[in-house]
């Protein structure tokens, strides 16, 4: 999917803060937000986590695409993968603050200071605006693997310490970092395998170099073509998609990730220019292709307004302290 450039330029009218804008295709609160800031004045580059092709891009996209529509400029997907998806926050330190360059906050951004030296501070160096959605997680094997089962893969595990391979979205990553954390509480050694996202990790899988993979459900059309098989899933209740598929709560883990993620923008962005670009990607956040989108990869919405979503980056940050050190992958003093 390409970022859309086809977006909707008719004149905006002017108005008060609460007028709906007239005509086809005005969305009610949009129009004032140029005519108050200037912003925006030029295309919004929105930066992504995670290579194309994979199910963040996706999705990103979409809801690129719905903002553009609702704003006199393009919201342009630029993608950073690597780095455990931490590039676009880190890329955001050199950007002014001026609402034109966004960024995609994944969780893992709240776990670097504890596993290495940093310049910038996940809480104070960002402009948190909206909380977007989260993944449904869960792991897969090849469907003509001997693993067939949890219990299989744990035995197998077991057996062979250190020789069951598993791919990831990236080191520290929550893909990662949970199945570490399985593999602690029900003592087993994995060989951890890092990918720069969901698409190159589903080749590796497919072409039999890993065997298996923790991924977010970009893996559900390869289970349905009958090449891979999922053993479980991470979220509180089992997905529809997959209703035959244990969680990890019923497999006996008491573990459920969601990885929240949302858009920040450079520190120092001023709070009615946040609240205007919210107001923008929430409106956007809830369109139908952009749910549509989601829905593909069995997303839900999870907003989260500026101050709720600084909050959860706190508490975030709090927490992750608590699991990168039970991991014992916490930089050395």
């Amino acid at each position: 999917m390409k970022p859309s450039h086809g977006v909707n330029r008719r004149t905006v009218l002017r108005a008060g803060a609460a007028t709906a804008l007239v005509g086809a295709g005005g969305v009610a609160g949009v129009g004032p937000v140029r005519a108050q800031s200037g912003w925006p004045s030029q295309p919004i580059k929105l930066l992504i986590a995670f290579p194309a092709g994979g199910p963040t891009d996706i999705t990103m996209r979409a809801l690129a695409d719905a903002a553009g529509k609702l704003l006199p400029q393009p919201v342009v997907i630029e993608n950073r993968p690597g780095a455990g998806g931490t590039l676009p926050a880190q890329a955001l330190q050199q950007a002014r603050p001026d609402g034109h360059t966004l960024a995609q906050v994944p969780l893992g951004v709240f776990r670097l200071p504890y596993t290495q030296k940093m310049t910038w501070d996940p809480l104070k160096d960002l402009s948190y605006i909206i909380g977007v959605t989260g993944y449904a997680f869960g792991l897969v094997v090849p469907t003509d693997s001997p693993i067939k089962t949890w219990a299989d893969f744990v035995a197998y595990a077991k057996a062979n310490p250190g020789k069951l391979s598993y791919g990831s979205t990236g080191v520290l990553t929550s893909p990662h970092l949970t199945m570490e954390d399985i593999a602690q509480r029900v003592g087993i050694e994995l060989n951890h395998i890092p990918y720069k996202g969901s698409a190159d990790m589903m080749q590796a899988i497919l072409g039999g170099q890993i065997m298996a993979a923790a991924d977010s459900t970009g893996f559900a059309p390869h289970v349905a073509s009958g090449r891979l098989r999922v053993l479980n899933t991470w979220g509180a209740q089992r997905l529809p998609k997959f209703p035959d598929v244990p969680t990890l709560t019923e497999l006996g883990i008491p573990l459920v990730q969601a990885s929240p993620y949302g858009i920040a923008g450079p520190r120092g962005m001023d709070a009615a220019l946040v609240q205007r670009v919210h107001d923008v990607f929430k409106q956007a956040m809830e369109t139908p292709t952009h749910v549509d989108a989601l829905a593909r990869y069995d997303q839900a919405l999870m907003h989260m307004n500026p101050q709720q979503y600084l909050r959860f980056a706190e508490d975030t940050f709090r927490r992750e302290k608590a699991l990168v050190e039970k991991l014992g992958l916490a930089k050395p003093n």
